[in-house]
């Protein structure tokens, strides 16, 4: 398979902090990979890096064959890679339905057909009945589905979801793991960043494992957890 998305010997300081050390990992059209460490692992500062909301110190960002290391994020976005936040951010008083077409309307400028795009969105992620309500209005998991559907109203050809399955019930997180199954079967590449292990298991082909900003493990998901270096650093004590 073509590689949708490559990451090279990526490197982010803060100051004294080094935040990303060497990060290099890749993923192919239509592959899921999922960043999994604790809390301050970088995982969130890579998305940053690999988004251009950072600039980084050094590094290549390689989206199906284009360097966006140094790119705007608009660009980037355009480009066919998007991502959603972890904190969700929508534009409050505006309706579900506005707020995708702003997605929408980065690859298409024609108001009916970023309307139409944005309501396809809307109804893959289940907002389909909240089209109109204000974004204000929304609770936590809705906004989150919103932030989904406004990622996906740009026609990502690669998608970076980070922390999207925080705060769901186990039925909320099942419907989560059928729409990446089908984003999957749609050949789009996913990274995700996600704490909930048991339900990414369920989903994605590889981990990567960081620790202080750097891959400690890569490969198999049962593998991986199986690493004592991941066990020690994510889940708290070597065994």
């Amino acid at each position: 398979m073509a590689e949708a998305l490559v990451v090279r010997n990526l490197s982010k300081r803060f100051g004294g902090l080094r935040a990303v050390q060497d990060l290099s990992f890749a993923v192919a059209e239509g592959e899921t990979v999922a960043l999994i460490g604790p809390n301050g692992a970088g995982k969130t500062t890579s998305f940053h890096l690999i988004t251009g909301y950072h600039r980084a110190d050094a590094g290549s960002i390689i989206a199906f064959g284009r360097e966006l290391a140094g790119v705007r994020p608009y660009d980037i976005c355009a480009h066919g890679l998007a991502r959603t936040f972890q904190v969700a951010r929508p534009f409050g008083k505006m309706t579900v339905l506005a707020n995708v077409m702003t997605g929408a309307l980065l690859r298409d400028r024609r108001l009916a057909a970023a309307r139409a795009k944005a309501q396809e969105a809307i109804d893959f992620v289940g907002l389909a009945l909240k089209a109109e309500t204000p974004a204000r209005d929304l609770t936590t998991i809705d906004q989150r589905r919103l932030e989904l559907a406004r990622a996906l109203a740009t026609d990502p050809q690669v998608l970076l979801l980070d922390e999207i399955g925080a705060g769901l019930t186990d039925e909320e997180a099942a419907e989560l793991v059928r729409t990446i199954r089908e984003l999957r079967r749609q050949r789009v590449a996913i990274v995700w960043i996600e704490h909930i292990v048991h339900v990414l298991v369920q989903v994605v082909e590889r981990l990567v494992a960081m620790d202080s900003g750097r891959v400690i493990a890569e490969g198999d998901p049962e593998a991986v957890m199986r690493n004592a270096a991941v066990i020690d650093a994510y889940l708290g004590t070597a065994v």
